[in-house]
């Protein structure tokens, strides 16, 4: 049999992560099955087993790839102006909320909130939130060294309270719907809060 370089390797999982997602999006993490998922992809089950072990290992690579977007929105160059940065990261996160029916979090909220079996993935739940705290803080320190920013608050309480707020508002969102939770209205009130955290009046 011949060796499978690490390149298809790779290019074969990125396309089942992908199968997978829209699977995901559809249906949900309770309603998902590897062979939905296998279907989707038109592979065969030995070839799907090869590169994942189960659904849960599927879904936390799902998870992985989908937070590596929001976490590289915030590298930025030395020479980037960072608030119009955060005002476009809110932007993409108000769309995200608008389409949330076509979103993974009705996946996400059965896996991390429903389901008592998934307790030994509660550590990549804490990693994933530290990524995206810590890179949002990062980027609020550079600000601050490159005075654009003069913080209000320390980087760490102004980006767990940025996630929070935005955790809060999509949850609400998918429970409720956006003509209750007025979403564009409640961004606004974000960025109005964030410029007085980010500068000095």
């Amino acid at each position: 049999m011949p060796k499978v370089s690490e390149a298809y390797k790779e290019e074969k999982i990125r396309n089942l992560v992908q199968a997978a997602k829209k699977v995901f999006i559809k249906k949900g993490y309770v309603q998902t099955s590897m062979q939905d998922i296998m279907d989707e992809a038109g592979i065969s089950r030995g070839a799907m087993y090869r590169y994942f072990n189960n659904l849960e290992h599927v879904f936390l690579e799902v998870l992985r790839e989908d937070d590596q977007k929001d976490v590289a929105f915030f590298e930025v160059s030395n020479d980037e102006q960072i608030w119009p940065q955060i005002q476009r990261w809110l932007e993409m996160q108000q769309q995200v909320i608008e389409n949330i029916n076509q979103s993974l979090l009705q996946a996400k909220a059965e896996f991390f909130l429903t389901s008592q079996q998934h307790k030994d993935d509660f550590s990549y739940v804490s990693q994933r939130y530290d990524e995206i705290t810590e890179a949002i803080e990062e980027v609020l320190m550079l600000g601050e060294q490159k005075k654009e920013f003069q913080l209000q608050q320390s980087p760490e309480r102004i980006s767990r309270y940025m996630i929070s707020f935005l955790n809060g508002l999509m949850l609400d969102t998918f429970q409720l719907g956006m003509k209750q939770t007025k979403v564009q209205e409640q961004l606004s009130i974000l960025c109005f809060t964030l410029e007085k955290l980010l500068y000095k009046e």
